[in-house]
């Protein structure tokens, strides 16, 4: 302190207790947060106790990434420090969100070996507005289900079909599968893939519906095979063939093939567990040892 009885430090003294260096004490002295208390005959600044008092508030403040302006207005009493905080959680919850984002890309970008064009292209998918997302998502559903909404209006929900969109505090893997995602249902391709499989399953139970077509059908061939499948049944043996006219009747193996071979298709898998992740749900089992059991047996039924 110094040696005139006041108790006041100079800023070299309260930088000593409270292990911050002159440097900083007097850039926040500077932009205002810590006014000094008064000044020497020399022109030096002072400090009383009160100011350190501030100054570890400052620091905790800073410590816990406020601006100084937001500093300035605790100290000033224009606010409180719980308010301060509130909206400082939402703007690191802004900034958690944005880092959610560029990890994810980054992530998706050195898995794949992206080159710059796809990166490029990743990124502005990952960061689209809550509408344009959307926008992409109705686009998509509006497309694939055109028509059949009218003449099955049941049809979402039987397909327990929900439009896939990212929440408001996503997680890395999330916007990972909302970024591929996204370029799968904006692949004309894959939406003349995704129409034929609900127009496939838009027809329900009934004796003029072609086997292979329906709901009904993928649930019934979902048991048959999976039994076949633990009870070790060959797909080219008697007893398979027995299985397989279980499951399709009278039909031409051939045409249920193809149309199993659309409805299983790689592509439409890989959606739904994209969509599962990006809506916070258990991706759907593929039953791919039922499909590939049936295939099997009906190439074998085929041939034969």
């Amino acid at each position: 302190m110094t040696d005139d009885g006041t108790g006041l430090m100079t800023i070299g003294e309260l930088a000593r207790t409270t292990g911050l260096t002159v440097r900083t004490i007097r850039y926040w002295s500077d932009e205002g947060a810590l006014p000094p208390h008064a000044r020497s005959a020399g022109g030096y600044r002072l400090y009383d106790a009160a100011s350190v008092a501030r100054l570890e508030l400052i620091r905790t403040l800073r410590e816990l990434g406020l601006g100084l302006d937001a500093v300035r207005r605790v100290l000033a009493g224009e606010t409180t420090v719980a308010q301060v905080a509130a909206a400082h959680v939402s703007a690191l919850d802004a900034q958690i969100a944005a880092l959610r984002v560029t990890r994810a890309v980054l992530s998706t970008v050195a898995r794949r070996g992206s080159t710059a064009e796809e990166t490029t292209l990743m990124n502005k998918l990952a960061r689209l507005s809550t509408t344009e997302r959307r926008r992409i998502i109705e686009d998509f559903m509006a497309e694939v289900f055109a028509g059949i909404d009218t003449a099955d209006p049941d049809i979402r929900t039987r397909l327990r079909f929900a439009a896939a969109d990212l929440p408001d505090d996503p997680t890395a893997e999330q916007v990972d599968a909302w970024v591929e995602l996204a370029e799968l249902i904006q692949d004309p391709e894959f939406r003349v893939t995704m129409r034929r499989m609900i127009e496939f399953n838009a027809a329900d139970r009934g004796p003029d519906v072609p086997a292979g077509s329906s709901l009904w059908f993928m649930s019934r061939l979902v048991r048959l095979a999976g039994d076949a499948v633990r009870e070790g049944v060959a797909p080219d043996s008697p007893r398979a063939a027995g299985i397989v006219r279980t499951l399709i009747g009278d039909a031409d193996p051939a045409v249920v093939l193809e149309r199993l071979t659309a409805v299983a298709n790689v592509r439409l898998a890989r959606y739904r567990e994209l969509s599962a992740i990006v809506n916070g749900l258990e991706p759907p089992s593929a039953h791919e040892d039922q499909f590939r059991w049936v295939v099997a047996a009906l190439s074998a039924r085929k041939a034969g």
